[in-house]
């Protein structure tokens, strides 16, 4: 399974080190999604990551750096449902139905499919889909390997997700809220454990 992180919705103190720190220890995708700031935040935070880590950032917001810094690629979701015109790279999408993966999965090289749990950085942001429904959407091809899981994502659920037939997780609050509150050391030894657990699970 393909393993994506988001980053956390806000800056915060040493970010950039710790981002640095995930791709030299194999992370494959980093988004970033910071979706209060503007591009010149979203600049100054590109400016403090090792250039040689732009060809795996996706964006979220404010497309037209996508070129500038020669990042992989722009995620679209409902602040953002377009790529810029001009546009001729990696796209994916957020979506949080089932018609809506059906509908955006033949233009889009992978889709995040959301909440699948109750999610660990949104309080109240629950599960839409039951297990039957994701099991059944599996059977049908609709679930498959251009879609990513996410939403409460941990170690312990990696079983259940690759049973359901999705070809990727994404991580948010599981992979940031140790480095946040332990420090980079423990946050790097954290996504360690996690990133072999989803090559092996």
């Amino acid at each position: 399974m393909k393993l994506i992180v988001i980053t956390y919705p806000t800056f915060f103190q040493g970010e950039a080190q710790c981002v640095d720190a995930l791709f030299r220890n194999g992370l494959e995708y980093l988004h970033l999604r910071k979706p209060e700031a503007d591009v010149r935040a979203y600049e100054s935070f590109l400016e403090q990551v090792d250039p040689q880590y732009y060809p795996r950032i996706v964006l979220h917001d404010h497309f037209e750096l996508a070129e500038k810094y020669g990042l992989k690629g722009v995620h679209l979701n409902q602040r953002n449902p377009y790529p810029p015109q001009s546009w001729k790279g990696h796209v994916s999408r957020s979506c949080h139905s089932l018609e809506e993966v059906v509908a955006h999965k033949p233009q889009c090289d992978y889709l995040f499919l959301s909440p699948i749990f109750d999610s660990i950085s949104k309080q109240g942001y629950g599960p839409s889909l039951s297990p039957d429904m994701l099991r059944k959407a599996k059977e049908e091809g609709i679930i498959d390997d251009k879609v990513v899981a996410l939403g409460g994502m941990s170690v312990e659920r990696l079983p259940l997700v690759r049973s359901w037939g999705f070809g990727g997780v994404a991580f948010l609050g599981d992979v940031w809220n140790p480095f946040i509150e332990e420090g980079i050391v423990h946050g790097v030894e954290h996504f360690v454990s996690l990133e072999s657990a989803v090559e092996n699970d």
